[in-house]
């Protein structure tokens, strides 16, 4: 098997990709809203766009491109048809050889760069397969993106009974009056901790949110970055915040069902009173009486034996005792 998906590797994902939209000043002003990024670089006549809107700019929408090559959907057929049928985004790379303008054509083509061997995760066993993205700006080269997926086997379904779909053997059986244990609930995943935000995770782990403050011009900045988005200064210092906030924007997951998650619940965009804003649980209420403004204030949440996890509880008179309003 993994010689067969080795032998993908450098071949075409797709070629001839053409940009929906010259790069413009609008959507660089959206992102640089959306991402609360204030640098002026990105505004005024010689404005360049964030060199992280590298992927953005090839991005096809909900129309798709449709531009997948026959080599690439072969190999996931392949993954798919050897029982690796989830898929989860892993990370991404990128590499930035230019300044982005408005009024350049983005143009990029993309290739199968590697497949892993197989690999056993929380989520299941499975290929991680990362293919690389060329990206030009006016026929130039401007930068590469790699995106890494993970084709895999959900590990619940890995750890289904053998008998699924017969009936049980006499060793299988269970004695009349006794009950099969059940299997442990699935752990929720655990956040990604590295040398830009372990600082944060520290500050979780004593019952304190921290937010970096810029040493150069004092920007708060959340979440947690290794230079400043202001002024690039690159030293800094902590604040920890009240814990106070109200509920800025928010939605409500229904899909996709996933293990240790269980839909639908509230996901808020919460404004802090010091004035950055954090991704969370939103909880003290149902879900469907969560409203933008609502008051909300930090606790810590225990998820399993390892792990804790901030989340905003509603505060205030909210008028709900239960889901039924009773």
């Amino acid at each position: 098997m993994y010689a067969r998906l080795k032998a993908y590797e450098g071949r075409v994902a797709g070629a001839g990709g053409v940009g929906k939209d010259l790069v413009n000043e609008p959507m660089i002003r959206h992102w640089c809203e959306a991402m609360g990024d204030t640098n002026p670089a990105y505004t005024g006549p010689d404005a360049v766009a964030p060199p992280t809107m590298l992927q953005a700019w090839t991005m096809g929408g909900l129309s798709g491109h449709g531009g997948r090559s026959a080599a690439y959907l072969d190999l996931l057929g392949m993954l798919d048809e050897a029982g690796y049928t989830s898929v989860v985004a892993t990370d991404c790379e990128q590499e930035y050889l230019r300044p982005l303008r408005p009024g350049d054509r983005i143009t990029f083509d993309a290739m199968i760069e590697s497949v892993s061997e197989r690999k056993t995760t929380r989520l299941g066993t499975g290929y991680f397969v990362t293919t690389r993205m060329d990206v030009r700006a006016g026929g130039e080269p401007a930068g590469t993106h790699r995106f890494r997926i993970l084709k895999y086997a959900p590990a619940d379904q890995a750890r289904a009974p053998a008998s699924r779909g017969r009936a049980p053997t006499d060793r299988e059986r269970v004695p009349a009056g006794q009950e099969r244990s059940a299997a442990p609930p699935p752990r929720r995943p655990r956040p990604v901790v590295n040398r830009d935000n372990a600082g944060f995770w520290e500050g979780v782990s004593r019952h304190r949110l921290l937010i970096q403050r810029c040493a150069g011009c004092g920007t708060l900045r959340f979440p947690w970055l290794p230079g400043c988005n202001a002024c690039g200064c690159l030293e800094w210092d902590t604040v920890e915040a009240t814990g106070e906030g109200t509920v800025h924007s928010y939605v409500v997951m229904h899909h996709p069902p996933f293990p240790a998650f269980d839909p639908p619940y509230a996901v808020g965009l919460v404004e802090l009173a010091e004035g950055v804003r954090m991704i969370s649980n939103v909880v003290g209420v149902p879900y469907d009486r969560v409203r933008i403004g609502m008051p909300v204030r930090l606790e810590f949440e225990r998820v399993d034996e390892e792990l804790e996890l901030p989340v905003f509880r509603v505060t205030g008179g909210t008028g709900v005792t239960g889901r039924n309003g009773g």
